[in-house]
């Protein structure tokens, strides 16, 4: 081995050295809370992102429940360098409320910093057992003087005292609204007055379908308990029975001066999750925005519109992800959208920062979220570098889209000098494989003889037909329009006149009907007393038509059989 030959691998040794280092450098790892207030009865987000592995949770079980834990990767390519991260969340529910401290947790070699977090006492901690009641129930809105449309959050706490062998908590649809159902029970014990409950805790969405006073019956829960010395002594049975008071909601009309579309809310919070500050010519730049609304579901609120960046760019959003949760008794929606920015030249580009209109349901006025201006330093493509792929913007097709003309939907970046050798390279190996696909095209066709037309039918994968539930979901919550739709696709058919012919129970034949007719009447119609009627006909699901005896079209045989 010769000096040069020892030099030049030193030298090697001392880049792959400070690689290393460069690397343990970059690596970064963070940790934050959604908020750094709760009640005793909510949850709070931990969210990590790191690129150092895993993190351990343990430390989090001497104060939390741990529950929804979720993991994701993201691989971005910037600088002409490839970084890959890891973001993990999880929910606490804290078992006690004060200030309590999220530990520092070990990922890999890294360590997060601790985090505060101020746990209130809920009012149904603070709640007074009626006298010395075995068993009681409570009923919460998180607003009394809701607006039309808006989602509110009803919450029903069950208090026991004694062991139950069996029960059964409901709470009624109030007319001139839907309910529904959210999540699962969440089960606690809490001491009131010395004594100590056991806690159920049931969540609903409450929508109100028009304005004027909405009366919401109060919960009831009907149970029987596994009894005790004064049940066995007394001859007790161990019926448990107890209803809440019932609730008078005073639901106010849409302000004429509100925004469209009308997107009522407690809260609406916008930022940035990732907001890049350098870019390079034809290559993607990853902008992450993040949606926190208090008092809506997925179903409510609008699409993020798309950042507008003019001809300097192209822009790629992804669909949105929705998580929905509940903030004490209101629903939480959170969304977040990613969009790809591929810059078309070098320069400095501003993005412009997403606004979305909403109303203040808490000030009783009109707000704007706005997020601030990004402004890119885009930096030369490299020379001889592959271009970025040409992507479909296919979002145009769809109805309400607000993205740009079929004429902008195909835009291939601007190269800064013309590759002509390998450009004729590439056109000589597509004509050489269209005269492969031609001539085996053609020698199939002189081999095989004609396929069976009913192959291809048989073989045409078909989409799974809608189930009950998706059905209960529509009755609830959704149009009619949604509702055609979905027994359309249960019964195979297509449109309100081919449902009715098809469908067998003239009571729901009738309950569409009259769906239909408070629907367009002059008048209003009363909705929620049609949507009642379509909910007691399809609660077992659609009735339908016994499809007619196939006819007997055997022949008979030419010949008699031998005797």
């Amino acid at each position: 081995m010769n000096a040069a030959t020892s030099t030049r691998r030193w030298w090697r040794a001392c880049v792959w050295l400070l690689l290393g280092i460069s690397g343990l450098a970059n690596a970064q790892t963070r940790a934050w809370l959604d908020r750094d207030a709760i009640s005793d009865t909510d949850t709070a987000t931990l969210t990590i992102e790191t690129d150092a592995g895993a993190p351990d949770y343990a430390p989090l079980r001497a104060d939390f429940e741990l529950s929804g834990q979720t993991s994701s990767r993201q691989v971005q390519w910037s600088q002409g360098a490839m970084s890959a991260r890891s973001r993990y969340a999880v929910m606490l529910s804290p078992k006690r409320s004060g200030v309590l401290t999220v530990p520092a947790l070990q990922v890999g070699a890294a360590r997060t910093t601790a985090l505060p977090l101020t746990v209130s006492a809920s009012v149904a901690a603070t709640a007074t057992a009626p006298g010395n009641a075995t068993a009681f129930v409570e009923t919460e809105v998180d607003d009394a003087t809701p607006y039309v449309q808006q989602s509110v959050g009803v919450v029903v706490r069950l208090y026991y005292a004694s062991q139950l062998l069996s029960g059964e908590l409901g709470l009624d649809t109030p007319e001139g609204a839907s309910l529904q159902r959210v999540g699962e029970d969440r089960s606690l014990v809490r001491e009131i007055n010395g004594r100590r409950y056991n806690l159920v805790e049931r969540r609903y969405l409450l929508i109100p379908e028009r304005s004027g006073p909405l009366l919401l019956a109060g919960a009831r829960f009907n149970g029987r308990s596994a009894g005790g010395f004064f049940d066995d002594m007394f001859g007790g049975d161990g019926r448990l029975r107890a209803s809440a008071p019932d609730r008078t909601l005073q639901v106010r009309a849409q302000p004429d001066a509100a925004p469209q579309p009308w997107l009522p809310l407690h809260d609406l919070r916008l930022r940035y999750t990732a907001a890049p500050t350098r870019a390079r010519a034809g290559e993607a730049a990853t902008v992450v925005v993040e949606a926190v609304a208090d008092g809506a579901t997925h179903a409510q609120f609008p699409e993020l519109p798309s950042l507008d960046v003019g001809p300097g760019a192209q822009v790629f959003p992804e669909p949105p992800q929705y998580d929905e949760t509940f903030n004490g008794g209101t629903p939480r929606l959170t969304l977040t959208r990613r969009y790809s920015i591929v810059p078309r030249q070098a320069g400095t580009l501003v993005v412009p920062g997403p606004r979305l209109a909403w109303w203040d349901v808490k000030a009783g006025q009109a707000r704007m979220a706005t997020l601030p201006d990004l402004t890119l330093a885009v930096a030369a493509g490299v020379p001889g570098s592959t271009p970025p792929p040409v992507a479909l913007d296919t979002t145009a097709a769809l109805p309400g889209s607000n993205t740009a003309a079929p004429s902008d939907a195909v835009v291939v970046p601007a190269l800064r000098g013309q590759p002509w050798g390998w450009i004729v390279a590439a056109a000589g190996f597509a004509l050489l494989w269209l005269l492969t696909l031609v001539w085996g095209w053609r020698r199939r066709r002189a081999g095989a003889g004609p396929a069976p037309a009913a192959a291809g039918a048989a073989g045409t994968p078909s989409s799974p037909a809608p189930s009950r539930a998706d059905l209960r979901r529509a009755l609830d919550s959704g149009s009619l329009d949604d509702v055609v739709s979905i027994l359309g696709a249960m019964g195979g058919v297509s449109g309100l006149e081919a449902v009715h012919a098809h469908l067998a129970d003239a009571a729901q034949r009738d309950a569409l009907r009259a769906m239909q007719a408070a629907r367009w009447s002059q008048t209003g119609g009363d909705v929620a007393q049609a949507r009642q009627a379509l909910r007691r006909a399809f609660h077992d699901g659609p009735h339908w038509r016994a499809p007619p005896a196939a006819e007997n079209t055997v022949l008979p045989p030419l010949y008699p059989s031998g005797r």
